[in-house]
C-alpha cells in the first residue's frame, strides 16, 4: 500500500491558506482529485467551494458543486478553525460558541454528509486537525482550546463508531506552525516573545505546514490502514516537556 492517493476524492477545509492549503497542494501532488473549502477561494486545487463551516445551507450547496466536480469525498481533512484569544472570563460567550461551531460541529456537519457515501464504498478516512492545547491548560486561548478537547473525543468515538464501516478517523496536534498567522499572533507581543515560544520546542524551531501535510497524507493512505482513533502530535517535542 503506497502514499499515492491517484483517483481519490479528497475534501480539505481550510484549504486556502496555512495548514489547510499546504495539505491540499500535498495531497493534489500525490494524484488526488482535492476539493478546498473555506470562507475565500482556494488557489491550485481541483474544486474551490466557499462555504462558513456553521452554515447547514452554505454547505448543502458547496457539496452540490463538488458532488458535480468531483464526486463525494473519499477522504476528508478537517483543518479550518477559529482561534478566538483570551482566557476563560474574559473571552466572550459567543466566541466559545463559535470556536465550537466551526471546530467541532464543522467536522460532525462533515461526517454526516460523507460518512454515508464512505459506508457505501467500504471505505473512507477523516483526519481533523487538533492542537497541542487540547492536552494543556492554556489561559490566553481558553475557547480554542477547549474546542480542540472536544474534538479530540470526536475523533475517538468516530473511529470506533465507523470501524465497522472500514471508516478511519484520527487526528493531529500540532504545536507551534510557522504560519503567517502565527506570527501575526505576535505582532503586539513584546520584543523577543516569538523566539521565547520556538525556545519551548525542544527541537528549537517551529514546524511547517509541509511537514504537518505530510502526516495528513500518510493517515490519509493505505500505509495507515490499521491506524484508527489516534492523536498524533507534531510538536517537535512539546508535549514531552511543556516549558
Amino acid at each position: 500500500m503506497q502514499e499515492n492517493l491517484k483517483g481519490k476524492r479528497v475534501l480539505v477545509t481550510g484549504a486556502a491558506s496555512g495548514i489547510g492549503a499546504a495539505i491540499a497542494a500535498r495531497f493534489t501532488q500525490a494524484g488526488a482529485l482535492v476539493a478546498g473549502l473555506d470562507l475565500k477561494r482556494c488557489e491550485g486545487v481541483a474544486c474551490s467551494l466557499v462555504a462558513d463551516l456553521r452554515s447547514d445551507a452554505q454547505l448543502d450547496d458547496a457539496f452540490a458543486i463538488a458532488l458535480d466536480s468531483i464526486g463525494m469525498p473519499d477522504v476528508v481533512v478537517h483543518a479550518a478553525a477559529l482561534q478566538p484569544k483570551g482566557g476563560v472570563l474574559d473571552t466572550d460567550p459567543q466566541a466559545y460558541a463559535d470556536a465550537y461551531d466551526v471546530n467541532v460541529l464543522g467536522a460532525v456537519r462533515l461526517m454526516r454528509r460523507c460518512v454515508p457515501h464512505m459506508r457505501q464504498a467500504g471505505e473512507g478516512a477523516i483526519v481533523l486537525l487538533s492542537s497541542i492545547n487540547a492536552s494543556f491548560a492554556t489561559p490566553t486561548l481558553a475557547a480554542y482550546a477547549a474546542s480542540k478537547a472536544a474534538l479530540e473525543n470526536l475523533t475517538k468515538t468516530a473511529a470506533l463508531e465507523f470501524a465497522p464501516d472500514g471508516i478511519r478517523v484520527n487526528a493531529i496536534a500540532p504545536a507551534s506552525i510557522d504560519t503567517p498567522m502565527l506570527r501575526g499572533s505576535y505582532a503586539d507581543s513584546p520584543a523577543g516573545a516569538l523566539d521565547a515560544n520556538k525556545s519551548r520546542h525542544p527541537l528549537s524551531r517551529f514546524g511547517t505546514t509541509q511537514e504537518v501535510a505530510e502526516l495528513a497524507l500518510f493517515l490519509a493512505s493505505g500505509r495507515a490502514g490499521w491506524i484508527t482513533g489516534a492523536i498524533y502530535p507534531i510538536d517537535g517535542g512539546a508535549s514531552v516537556t511543556r516549558r
